[in-house]
């Protein structure tokens, strides 16, 4: 069979083939800008949200030898760990104390147990002042190569010595890492330092050969329990090494469970205390009155859309001027003037009072309540409802009306029967809008909401701005962003996701119902 060839004598196969895959890369540059802008600011904030909400690895990389000490200590004893575990948290803590994250550790297990941050603090300025240096003072004057950088240095760099002292290897390495780090200082020309030397004494004492043999019977051995006790005693209270151990794993379920007014013990998950417990109520409100406000906005948005559908195109736009005039005008400055509308000796007040409905004594309390919220944000965000339901009721031919009145049904069965159900789209996609907006609005509510009045969303805010848990506002955000989610996925089932347009004609085409007759019965075209 002849081969088909194109005009520059190639197959003609191959020549589609080459043009198609050319049209194909040329579509795929020209969306790579909006590809590009959604992943940066849209799908890689949700994925650092996400991680955020179970990330915990400050623990185990600020505390890596107490938290292995700590997994032979039993949890449920009422004592405070032993020696061993003081003594990992001593070079923790020096080392720490460097770097300058004891701080920030302490403000993490802070969201834990409160009282720990400044317990981390105390100790970050009190561990350079442990007695430890009498061991330091014993090596040096045993023999003055323990005092020399270089031979400490040598030493670690060899085998034997690093396998009969390993503890100590790891010890100085830690140490001289931080030197560099930290310090900017060289490890062969400084002298190690206290949390160095005590380590080598407890190889020592427990059987191991140092460099150079020294006599340490005279030396007393110190008790680092005693001396973080005397720094604050409250590191022989068990519930603040229980916090460490249970936060110790570089991720957790904590965040969540805070989220939902639980918390992890040491028998497992537990409820937390009733006085405690606000975050349930904070989801609850936020979906009651985020439903509230939708409806509110369904209910005056509905009969507006309606007029600017159905008025002539002039005087439609200038309604629609109206409608679009907020959007003008900052939202700081309309959660304001709320403010001066609804307070006690406002406008609102003023005029009942004197028609007469409410006494002068008995002003209605508007505002730093769910009232004044669900008011306010209706008012934010009716044009979010008004617009596609105008886009919608648009596109209904006024005919479908007089067609069903010209065969007998009066003014309500032609707007329930024929007008309604094409309008629903509208609906549909007025209320996801509006939904999706008053759940993770959090100035008006914090404006006019007082303390009832504020959703979870407020409380997000106030962990990343003033408590800085972002791990909780994480944890906050995604179970919010759940909760859209299974919401939408109900919508579409029980609606349909594919009803919800701008426009009713596919909608109407599957669903519109004939036209009535006065007594209600379906009329055959």
């Amino acid at each position: 069979m002849t081969e088909v060839l194109a005009a520059d004598g190639r197959p003609l196969k191959a020549s589609l083939n080459r043009a198609l895959r050319r049209q194909k890369l040329r579509a795929l540059a020209l969306i790579a800008p909006l590809l590009l802008f959604i992943l940066v600011s849209f799908v890689m904030p949700i994925g650092d949200m996400l991680f955020r909400s179970v990330e915990n690895q400050i623990v185990s990389e600020t505390l890596p030898r107490t938290v292995t000490a700590l997994e032979d200590w039993d949890a449920n004893s009422d004592e405070a760990p032993g020696e061993a575990v003081f003594a990992a948290l001593y070079t923790d803590m020096a080392l720490a104390t460097e770097y300058k994250t004891h701080t920030r550790l302490g403000s993490r297990l802070n969201y834990e147990m409160t009282g720990i941050s400044s317990l981390f603090r105390k100790s970050g300025r009190g561990v350079g002042r442990f007695d430890t240096d009498t061991y330091t003072n014993a090596f040096q004057e045993a023999d003055p190569a323990y005092a020399d950088p270089a031979q400490w240095s040598a030493w670690m760099q060899d085998a034997n010595v690093r396998t009969s002292l390993p503890e100590t290897a790891a010890t100085y390495d830690a140490w001289a890492q931080m030197i560099v780090e930290a310090e900017g200082d060289v490890p062969s020309e400084e002298e190690p330092w206290d949390f160095v030397y005590t380590a080598l004494y407890k190889e020592v004492m427990a059987g191991a050969q140092p460099p150079i043999a020294v006599d340490l019977s005279d030396i007393v051995p110190i008790s680092l329990q005693a001396q973080f006790a005397d720094i604050d005693e409250d590191w022989l209270d068990p519930d603040v090494w229980q916090t460490i151990k249970i936060y110790a794993p570089s991720y957790t379920s904590g965040y969540f469970l805070n989220s939902v007014d639980l918390a992890k013990g040491a028998d497992g998950i537990e409820t937390r205390p009733e006085n405690e417990q606000i975050y349930i109520t904070l989801f609850v409100r936020t979906m009651v009155m985020s439903l509230s406000i939708m409806g509110m906005c369904v209910l005056l948005g509905y009969p507006i859309a309606w007029l600017l559908a159905n008025l002539p195109d002039r005087k439609a736009n200038l309604l629609m001027i109206l409608v679009l005039l907020p959007f003008w005008t900052s939202l700081l400055v309309r959660t304001s003037a709320w403010k001066v509308l609804l307070q006690q000796q406002g406008v609102i007040n003023d005029v009942l009072v004197w028609i007469g409905i409410v006494a002068d004594d008995g002003r209605l309390q508007l505002i730093n309540n769910q009232t004044g919220t669900i008011i306010a944000m209706t008012h934010i965000l009716l044009p979010f409802m008004i617009l596609p339901l105008y886009s919608v009721m648009k596109t209904i031919p006024p005919s479908y009306l007089r067609a069903a009145k010209s065969l007998g049904a009066n003014d309500w069965t032609a707007f329930w029967r024929v007008y309604f159900p094409q309008s629903v789209p509208g609906i549909g996609a007025g209320c996801i809008l509006v939904f999706i907006l008053a759940i993770g609005y959090y100035i008006t509510p914090e404006l006019v909401g007082g303390t009832k009045g504020v959703f979870i969303s407020n409380r997000i805010a106030f962990h990343i701005s003033s408590s800085l848990n972002w791990g909780l506002a994480a944890a906050l955000g995604s179970i919010l962003l759940a909760v859209v989610l299974i919401l939408y996925w109900v919508y579409d089932k029980i609606v349909g996701i594919d009803n919800v347009k701008l426009g009713a004609r596919t909608w109407h085409c599957q669903h519109m119902q004939a036209p009535v007759s006065a007594s209600g019965t379906t009329v055959s075209a």
